[in-house]
């Protein structure tokens, strides 16, 4: 099991996430809808979701939500797999987890509240 401390050494020693992927990722979400986009994601968790259902249930037109996706495709916080004629969307929880472990590490600085891990670490 991942916790925040172990995606933090993972990440620090291995090099994986550098300040311009946070940054990314971060600018990624920095957007109301298209968080809100990611977060319906999270919730359907490694089953993932299609475009048809993400719009049917957070109201969004597809053009739009196809932009979106797309966004968080490229700062790699979501994958794409084809199955038949459907499109399923999925949260890369190990992106995610590296980014809340590079943001715990970085800016934190290892402060006594940035440290329980109960709160900022996701169970995926």
């Amino acid at each position: 099991m991942w916790t925040v401390i172990n995606c933090s050494y993972y990440f620090h020693h291995n090099r994986n996430m550098e300040d311009n992927e946070v940054v990314k990722a971060l600018a990624a979400l920095a957007q109301a809808n298209r968080l809100q986009v990611f977060r319906s994601l999270v919730v359907a968790g490694t089953q993932g979701a299609t475009p048809g259902q993400m719009s049917e249930y957070l109201g969004v037109p597809n053009a739009t939500l196809s932009f979106h996706l797309k966004e968080l495709m490229s700062a790699g916080l979501i994958s794409q797999e084809r199955s038949g004629r459907n499109l399923i969307y999925r949260v890369e929880f190990k992106r995610m987890n590296g980014v809340l472990a590079y943001l715990t590490e970085n800016c934190c600085q290892g402060a006594e509240a940035c440290l329980d891990t109960t709160s900022t670490s996701c169970h995926c």
